[in-house]
């Protein structure tokens, strides 16, 4: 059974940068992709970045894009999220998953519902 841990969430002023970092464990861990989503308060969580996990191709939401990006590091089974110049928007509860879902041709899982494993999520809170 896979389990995934967030870490990373805190605090911060607008502007400012945080990395998320969500480890995996597990007896094997051959995931197709793994991504993050975030849940701001009374709103429905969206997606905001997958990445592919053996080529490493990455696609974030168009609301992220510029700001934020997500790496891997496949030895650890860990993925990451970083976040700069962080907006009072940002502010969420954020989720990383993971699907062993295969898909041809390549493509980006962007639904909550496609994806099998969640952490429990990590908080985020930009202030003025």
């Amino acid at each position: 059974q896979v389990q995934l841990v967030e870490s990373g969430g805190g605090l911060v002023q607008a502007g400012d940068s945080l990395r998320l970092s969500c480890a995996a464990s597990g007896r094997t861990f051959d995931p197709y992709a793994m991504g993050w989503f975030r849940q701001p308060p009374g709103k429905e969580r969206e997606f905001v970045g997958g990445i592919f996990w053996l080529a490493g191709g990455t696609l974030p939401a168009d609301s992220v894009k510029g700001r934020f990006t997500i790496s891997r590091d496949n030895a650890k089974n860990t993925v990451f999220l970083q976040m700069n110049d962080l907006k009072l928007e940002d502010t969420a509860v954020y989720y990383c998953a993971a699907t062993n879902a295969r898909r041809y041709p390549r493509t980006m899982p962007v639904s909550p519902r496609d994806y099998s494993y969640w952490g429990q999520g990590t908080q985020v809170t930009v202030s003025s």
